[in-house]
C-alpha cells in the first residue's frame, strides 16, 4: 500500500470524494481531524460509508471510551484500523479484545511508543506499524525537522521488520503546496526502510503513488539480477557490469519485480 488518504469523518462531501483520488488505501478518521462535538455524527456517518465501501478507519486513542464507541460501531464493516498513539502492547490488546480478526496498523506517535515499537509489532493484534511524526515531534519539544526525527524512524523500521510484519508506512506531510518537499520525504523514508506514507489531500496522492513504485531502471536491474542469478543456479555470482550477485541481492530484486 503506498499512499492512504484521509478524510474526516464528519465531512459528508470528503467522505464520498476520497474514494476516487487514486489511492491505494482510503483511511477515514475518527481522531484528530473531527472536533469533539462531533464525534457521534461523524462515527455514524463514517459507519453508513464503511458498510458500502472498502476502507480503513482511524478510531480515537485505545483504551478511552471514544474509541470504544468506534470499535462496537464499526466492527465488521473495515478493512482495518488504525490506532492512533499506540504506547505498549497492551493498548493493541485492549483493542484487538474487541474487534477480534480485524488488522491493525498501530501508529507510534511519542517517545514511549518509540522505546516500545518492537513489544508492539510483536503483539498478535498488530498487522503493521506506522509512523506520527507530528505528535512525536511535539512529545520531544522540537520542531518537525525530518533529520532531526530520523532514530525514531529508524527504530519503527527496525521493530517492524524484526517483529516479522511488513515495512511501516510514513506518516503525513503537512504543507499542501510543497510538491518538492513530499517527494523528498518520500525518498527520505525508503531509504529508512519505509513503503507508502500517508495524504491528506488527493493532490498529495500521485506524487507518493509514483515515489513508492520502482522506477523503469530499478526494475530493469531487478530482471539482471535475478536473470544472473537463476543462470547460475543459486550461487552467488556477478553481472556483466562487475556488481556482485548474491542471496540477499536477489532477495531484493524480488522484491522491487513483485512490487505494482
Amino acid at each position: 500500500m503506498r499512499s492512504w488518504l484521509f478524510a474526516p469523518g464528519h465531512d459528508s462531501k470528503l467522505l464520498t470524494k476520497v474514494f476516487d483520488c487514486g489511492a491505494d488505501e482510503v483511511l477515514l478518521d475518527l481522531e484528530d481531524a473531527v472536533p469533539p462535538q462531533m464525534k457521534v455524527t461523524a462515527r455514524q456517518m463514517v459507519a453508513e460509508v464503511a458498510a458500502a465501501r472498502r476502507c480503513w478507519v482511524r478510531v480515537n486513542r485505545p483504551a478511552t471510551d471514544e474509541c470504544a464507541h468506534d470499535l462496537a460501531a464499526l466492527e465488521g464493516k473495515v478493512a482495518g484500523f488504525r490506532l492512533p498513539k499506540v504506547e505498549s502492547a497492551a493498548d493493541v490488546a485492549w483493542v484487538a479484545s474487541r474487534v477480534a480478526g480485524i488488522p491493525l496498523d498501530c501508529t507510534i506517535e511519542s517517545a514511549r511508543g518509540v522505546l516500545n515499537a518492537y513489544e508492539i509489532a510483536s503483539s498478535p493484534g498488530c498487522a503493521l506499524l506506522s509512523y506520527g511524526g507530528i505528535d512525536l515531534a511535539v512529545d520531544l519539544g522540537i520542531g518537525r525537522d525530518e533529520a532531526g526525527l530520523d532514530y525514531a524512524k529508524s527504530a519503527i523500521a527496525i521493530a517492524a521488520r524484526a517483529a516479522g510484519k511488513p515495512p511501516p508506512s510514513d506518516g503525513i506531510h503537512p504543507r499542501l503546496n510543497d510538491d518538492a518537499g513530499l517527494r523528498r520525504e518520500c525518498e527520505a523514508a525508503r531509504r529508512l526502510g519505509f513503503f507508502g506514507k500517508s495524504a491528506i489531500h488527493p493532490r498529495q496522492v500521485p506524487i507518493i503513488n509514483e515515489a513508492f513504485t520502482p522506477t523503469q531502471a530499478e526494475r530493469a536491474w531487478a530482471e539482471k539480477v535475478l536473470a544472473a542469478f537463476e543462470a547460475s543456479g543459486g550461487a552467488a555470482t556477478r553481472l556483466a557490469d562487475g556488481e556482485f550477485v548474491d542471496l540477499p541481492v536477489a532477495e531484493r530484486a524480488r522484491l522491487i519485480r513483485s512490487l505494482r
